[in-house]
């Protein structure tokens, strides 16, 4: 399996030897996800967080699962994560195959519930 970070049309940032980091991806992305050697996706958006015009989680999930991807909703305020929801990280982690991808609207927050769940 060969991932390649930054390949069009995914921006994947490597935060772990199988873990990448992207910024907003959609239902059409779930195809390249998967294409690209990804075996689960954990969204950690929430719904219309900025807007109507935001793909929900459904319609990813929808196109995750067409895709062969294992898919999971983890959503998460941009400004703070707790420890909770860096328990909830840590559970994902543990369970998930990999490679896996984790997003958000720029791939900051996944990042960083990423780095807190090492530690919960």
């Amino acid at each position: 399996m060969s991932i390649v970070p930054n390949a069009a049309p995914l921006y994947l940032r490597q935060i772990a030897a199988d873990v990448f980091a992207a910024p907003q991806l959609d239902a059409a992305d779930m195809v390249e996800a998967a294409r690209q050697g990804f075996r689960a996706v954990v969204n950690n958006r929430p719904d219309f967080e900025h807007g109507p015009d935001q793909p929900t989680h459904a319609d990813i999930q929808a196109a995750a699962q067409a895709a062969g991807l294992d898919y999971r909703f983890l959503p998460v305020d941009g400004g703070y994560q707790s420890p909770e929801e860096a328990a909830a990280m840590a559970r994902l982690l543990a369970e998930l195959p990999r490679p896996l991808l984790l997003f958000c609207r720029s791939g900051a927050r996944s990042t960083r519930l990423f780095m807190l769940a090492q530690q919960a």
